[in-house]
């Protein structure tokens, strides 16, 4: 499944719903891992924007953990910094020359909104959860679970169910990655090294020991 910028995409022009089916949801994170862009010159950033917010973009230049590369074809978001884009804003915002995505730093964690840059564009590990979810606006790992029933184990998981570390990160729980339910998939907006969306295979006991919690969005639907 590829939906970008050509077609019909089920991310662009919905308005909020109260519910949403777990197939959507997935469907909807498999477009942002899947969403390919091409990039100039002119989307990559390293410096201060207007507003004095330090802004690095997560392109091949960036240290040893960039990843896309300029006039060529990429997938996946990019990870930004408090982003909410959907594919086509993206698209729009990078063909007008903002910043293509803007890394996650211990300042920006402090300066939580007063660190999101207007001059980058892509989304961050809840704004993916909340555009997945169809919510009106991007709620943080601080208020997820306030939309949420938290579960009693990771044995409850179901496709569409997040796991959160509050004021952290947030994974999408996707399928499980062996029977003894020791592996599973998620898609994230990535952190380091990765700096984008994916579907990864991740260890539930490393998970458990970074106290990530499970919970389910009480409107969705099976």
């Amino acid at each position: 499944m590829l939906l970008t910028a050509c077609g019909s995409n089920p991310l662009e022009h919905s308005p909020p719903r109260e519910t949403i089916r777990r197939s959507e949801v997935i469907q909807r994170a498999e477009v942002y891992a899947q969403h390919r862009w091409r990039p100039t010159s002119a989307n990559v950033r390293h410096g201060r924007d207007a507003q004095a917010i330090q802004v690095d973009t997560p392109d091949v230049g960036y240290a040893k953990c960039g990843w896309w590369r300029p006039g060529r074809w990429n997938q996946g978001m990019p990870y930004q910094w408090g982003g909410f884009d959907t594919p086509t804003e993206f698209d729009q915002k990078v063909r007008s020359g903002l910043a293509a995505g803007d890394v996650y730093t211990a300042a920006k964690r402090a300066g939580l909104d007063a660190a999101v840059s207007r001059e980058a564009a892509g989304i961050d590990c809840s704004g993916l959860i909340s555009r997945c979810w169809q919510l009106e606006r991007s709620y943080s790992t601080r208020e997820l679970p306030s939309l949420c029933v938290p579960l009693s184990s990771y044995d409850e998981l179901r496709p569409g169910d997040i796991l959160n570390t509050h004021n952290a990160h947030v994974l999408l729980f996707a399928d499980w990655g062996n029977t003894a339910g020791t592996q599973m998939w998620v898609y994230e907006a990535g952190s380091y090294p990765t700096w984008k969306v994916l579907r990864r295979q991740v260890d539930c006991s490393a998970l458990r020991e970074k106290g990530y919690l499970p919970f389910r969005y009480r409107h969705i639907l099976e």
